[in-house]
């Protein structure tokens, strides 16, 4: 039986890579799973962000050509940091898919035209590399890269690629395909039953029936979405509405926008009410974190709630790293005159 299934993952992957091959080369034929965005409507801000193709094209400078390829191999590849920035099987590509291209898969360019900018999640105003560290330190439950280290810099410099052409401080709000938008609130509530019953029938082939993804020979081929070796409850996909987008637009791989949006809010209850490392914020009492955080994150999280007679959040498990709080989650004054 595990044969059998380890050989279904290698075709499943396999048909995926060769099924974007085939609508990259036949764009012309309607694909077998329509990807069914949204239609851009009028007044919405359109970019189409330069591949690393046109990279090799640009008049630009090599040193800062060879710098954002850096940036492109640590955000495909976020998993070489393992264990230095980061403490589980995420990729920055995991939430940001299509190499932080595609819309309504977390695309990173408005990032770098709508910042710095003010943030409810810690109250004060972010840039870029306040941005990025936080997906560090929640989503990839690690510690960012130094502030104008080698890395940082490679990032942010990918980012600005992306953003190639968009008028800095662009309106966020009209942004095509901006974030993970917000699906309408389900009809029927959120159901942890129906919610597993579309992880099995749709998830579990790739991120295993626990929760704890595919790894192959050491290389995470589909990341954890609970657990140990998964993002931690502070990240951002822990609220039940982000995830719910994510999974409706981009999910099962190969076949967005296939489930229905109900499908897609129990499915997303359903991982988002599972066990995974502490909220790096925990002040040493579940409930007391939550209400803390409750108006600006946590009322859209299952933290600190009682989910099938247990208390979520209430341990002291910071999975694969030996520390809470990067000290880069502090908060800041803006104190000049």
């Amino acid at each position: 039986m595990k044969q059998s299934k380890d050989f279904l993952l290698r075709s499943l992957t396999l048909a995926v890579a060769v099924s974007a091959l085939s609508l990259t080369v036949q764009a012309e034929e309607v694909p077998r799973f329509p990807v069914n965005n949204p239609e851009v409507q009028e007044g919405q801000y359109v970019h189409v962000p330069p591949t690393m193709e046109d990279l090799e094209e640009a008049e630009m400078h090599p040193e800062l050509k060879r710098v954002i390829r850096r940036g492109y191999d640590l955000f495909m590849n976020t998993q070489q940091l393992r264990g230095k920035n980061v403490f589980n099987s995420m990729n920055c590509s995991s939430c940001h898919m299509g190499e932080g291209r595609l819309p309504f898969a977390g695309p990173v360019w408005p990032a770098v035209v709508v910042l710095p900018n003010y943030r409810p999640k810690n109250d004060h105003v972010n840039n870029l590399e306040e941005r990025i560290s936080g997906c560090f330190s929640y989503s990839m439950n690690g510690v960012p890269p130094e502030y104008g280290s080698d890395d940082m810099l490679a990032l942010t410099a990918y980012h600005h690629w992306l953003a190639k052409g968009v008028p800095v401080y662009q309106p966020g709000g009209n942004m095509y395909g901006r974030g993970y938008p917000r699906l309408e609130d389900p009809k029927e509530g959120m159901d942890y039953d129906r919610g597993a019953k579309v992880y099995a029938e749709n998830c579990s082939i790739c991120h295993s029936d626990n929760g704890s993804g595919l790894v192959e020979r050491g290389e995470v081929v589909f990341p954890a979405v609970w657990g140990d070796t998964s993002y931690n409850w502070g990240a951002g996909i822990s609220r039940h509405f982000t995830l719910a987008s994510f999974i409706k637009h981009n999910m099962p791989l190969g076949r967005p926008n296939s489930l229905s949006e109900q499908e897609a809010w129990d499915v997303a209850y359903y991982i988002d009410s599972q066990e995974r490392p502490q909220e790096p914020r925990y002040t040493g009492d579940v409930k007391e974190t939550r209400e803390k955080y409750l108006d600006t994150f946590h009322k859209h999280t299952s933290y600190g709630l009682e989910v099938n007679g247990k208390l979520l959040g209430d341990h002291d498990n910071v999975g694969e790293k030996d520390f809470l709080k990067p000290d880069v989650l502090r908060p800041r004054t803006f104190t000049a005159d």
